[in-house]
């Protein structure tokens, strides 16, 4: 199969689809890869590594996604590259297509199929592909909640640790999943009183036994959102419905109750955002004030440490890419439930369930556009 990675183009995006590594098991494999030239520069990786382990460097955007059998991205296409969709072409990338109307529209008038790492979903429903990037995007979000609450980033001047004799930041981290749990890693590390709200009691407990009690674990209702957000310095939302749009936990009448300086990070702004007043923003201007507080909305937090989210990423991705290119889409996911539950978009048909609900469009099971390749 001829598998194209071309440069991200989305704001400040510095990864890339494919490690060297992952170019020379798929070369070895019988395939072709086509890396666009510089598409890995901004991950510190040259185009000779691609060059070395026999990956051929394409200069122009539009001839890497022409000639691609399977397209491989990090970040969903901006609309500037709407132009390259078209049927029998296959892309594999983060979508979010719950908050993204238009490229669900273009994707689905293109007749292509579009697979998104985010929705892919093993037995247990936990996330292979998503998890690798809400482990970068948790721990950072804590590490830029703490500089947003620096004077010259715009906060109150609040140091997270504090010093002897001062009281550390107080943190509220809404959701304990993946990304949740690893932003009250980093923001405990850092020396905050941290609290983490969310509806399963399972996951509660597991943090609690994990960190010995020294994060404050409570059940998520509006009224303990409420009392949490009100005494918070810093507060993370990091609130995941897979495939979904995500729900709106924070009111900009809460918001308006909260510390003067305050800040809000919100990890779920690719699905639309867990904050009211959320809307996305970029590394180049990270964050909006709302009623005194200041919102860091970037949707994609992982492109800032691309050097760590490329490796991460081709590590989790690797197998599912393999399996496709092996097998073709249709075979791959027929095999493997995970992988056909990473199915939005096929032949102008949207086959996600939520995105459908989101969109208020129709629904196509996958399972019936593979029933004869098991």
């Amino acid at each position: 199969m001829r598998i194209a990675v071309p440069t991200e183009i989305k704001n400040n995006e510095y990864r890339v689809a494919m490690t060297p590594a992952g170019a020379h098991d798929l070369i070895a494999a019988g395939h072709e890869i086509i890396v666009q030239a510089g598409a890995g520069e901004g991950s510190s990786i040259p185009d000779s590594a691609f060059e070395d382990v026999g990956a051929r460097i394409v200069a122009d955007a539009d001839d890497v996604w022409a000639s691609a059998e399977l397209v491989l991205k990090v970040k969903e296409p901006i609309a500037s590259e709407y132009r390259h969709f078209r049927k029998h072409l296959v892309l594999f990338t983060y979508l979010h297509l719950a908050a993204d109307k238009p490229l669900t529209d273009a994707l689905l008038d293109s007749g292509m199929t579009a697979l998104a790492y985010e929705t892919v979903e093993l037995a247990d429903r936990s996330l292979p592909l998503l998890a690798p990037m809400s482990e970068v995007a948790g721990r950072l979000s804590a590490i830029v909640g703490a500089h947003t609450l620096l004077k010259p980033a715009g906060g109150p001047g609040l140091l997270v640790p504090g010093v002897p004799g001062t009281h550390p930041a107080n943190v509220t981290v809404i959701g304990g999943g993946v990304a949740g749990s690893n932003a009250a890693h980093v923001a405990l590390g850092l020396g905050a009183r941290v609290t983490v709200l969310d509806t399963n009691l399972a996951r509660l407990r597991e943090i609690d036994a994990l960190y010995g009690g020294r994060i404050e674990t409570v059940a998520s209702n509006a009224f303990e959102i409420d009392r949490s957000v009100t005494s918070a310095d810093l507060v993370i939302g990091s609130v995941l419905v897979p495939g979904a749009r995500a729900p709106k936990l924070v009111t900009g009448e809460l918001v308006s109750r909260m510390r003067q300086g305050s800040v809000l990070v919100d990890i779920a702004i690719d699905q639309g955002g867990c904050f009211e007043d959320s809307h996305p923003t970029t590394h180049a201007d990270p964050t909006f004030p709302v009623h005194g507080s200041l919102f860091y909305c970037v949707a994609n937090m992982p492109g800032a440490v691309p050097h760590t989210s490329t490796y991460a990423l081709t590590n989790a991705t690797l197998p599912y890419i393999r399996a496709v290119a092996a097998h073709g889409w249709r075979a791959a996911a027929a095999r493997d439930t995970a992988l056909l539950k990473g199915v939005n978009v096929t032949d102008g048909q949207l086959t996600n369930r939520p995105v459908a609900e989101a969109h208020a469009l129709e629904h196509t099971p996958a399972e019936s556009l593979v029933a004869d390749q098991s």
